[in-house]
Formats: structure tokens, sequence, C-alpha cells
């Protein structure tokens, strides 16, 4: 069959054209983001194993943590929201799968609990202290298994998107890369500024401890 006069083929579409800019744009904020927050909860991790000696590291850790899990918790949000108002862009990139969106409330409810619990403790006396230490460990205990299992869900992706506004190729496929790294290195700014604020009640705090024969 002829094709008629002055038609033009169709150029193929590849999957790259078919990604949505602020779709990718989310996704790649997110996966950025997820990377830096796996790193500090690894640090997190190890002042653990010495609480008392590296309560100082524990809270600075802590407070610089508080900016980008409220980011992560966004750009998270945004997409869920867009996915069920009915965006096309983020219908066609579709929902995470089922186990992680139905534990995804968890980790953010168990996230903030740890976190408002541990800022909580630098600042009330007995007997909310020790209140506010168990509120503190459950929740941690918890959020712990929760996270693991939320952490190795998202991996691949994390893995995948993190980079890629960071990669002189990959970058520029992407508008508002700039915009992107930028957000994320104030969010460390405003965490570091917040953590270097609380490092001035670790003092008050470990002397109130021994003398209330508190624990952290």
């Amino acid at each position: 069959m002829t094709r008629p006069s002055g038609s033009q083929e169709s150029p193929p579409t590849s999957s790259q054209d078919l990604v949505d800019p602020g779709v990718e744009g989310n996704a790649r904020l997110t996966g950025s983001n997820s990377a830096l927050l796996i790193a500090l909860l690894a640090v997190e991790g190890v002042t653990i194993l010495s609480i008392r000696s590296l309560l100082g590291p524990h809270v600075f850790v802590g407070m610089l943590l508080i900016p980008p899990v409220a980011l992560k918790t966004g750009s998270t949000a945004y997409r869920f929201l867009r996915y069920y108002q009915g965006a096309p862009a983020y219908r066609r990139k579709g929902p995470p799968p089922w186990i992680l969106r139905m534990l995804g409330p968890f980790v953010v409810v168990l996230t903030a609990v740890v976190l408002a619990s541990g800022v909580a403790l630098m600042f009330v006396g007995e007997p909310w202290r020790q209140r506010f230490l168990f509120v503190h460990k459950v929740s941690f205990v918890l959020w712990f298994g929760a996270m693991t299992i939320h952490v190795l869900g998202h991996l691949a992706d994390t893995a995948r998107l993190a980079p890629k506004d960071w990669m002189g190729s990959a970058r520029r496929r992407v508008p508002r890369a700039g915009a992107r790294q930028w957000t994320l290195a104030a969010s460390v700014a405003a965490g570091a500024l917040l953590g270097w604020w609380f490092l001035s009640r670790v003092g008050p705090y470990l002397a109130s401890s021994v003398h209330g024969h508190g624990g952290g």
C-alpha cells in the first residue's frame, strides 16, 4: 500500500522522550535526598554504639537529619498527591509496590516520633525525661524495622536516580537540576545550623542525667 503524498513517518519514540520533566525531576530529588539520608543514618547508627561518649555527634546528626527528612516527606507526598489527583504523567509512572505504599505512612509517623522525642529529651526534666526516653527507644526499634524494609524496597531506584543530577549528560536531560541541588544543599545547611545550636544542650543534658540518675 502506498503512503499518501506529503505524509511523514513519525520518528520512533524512545523511553527517554516519554519521561515527563516534572515527574523525573521529583524522582531525582527524592533519589538524591534518599542517598544522603542513608549516609547520615549510617553515621547516626554508629553513634548509638556508644551513646554517652558520642552523644554530641548523635545529637548533631539527629538534628541535621530533620530538614532533609522534611524535604523527602514533601517530595514523596507531592508525588502521592499528584498520582491520586489523576495527573496523567504521574499516573503513567505508576505507584510504588503496594507493600511500600502501605508501609509509607508508618515510616513517616515513626520517623516524626523518633525525631520529636529526641528533641524533647534535650529540654525536659524528670520525670518527663524517662517517659520521652522510653518513647524514643521504643519508636526507634519500630522505626528501624519499618525503615529497613523501606530502604531495601527503594534501594535500586535510589542507586539509579541519585547520581543523575550530578552527572554531565544525564544532568542536562531534565531541567532545573541546579535548583534541585541547591534545595538539597539548603536542607543540609539548615540541618547543620540546627545541629550546631543543639550541641549547646548536650552538656546540661549529661549533667542533669548524672544528678538525676537518668540515662541516654
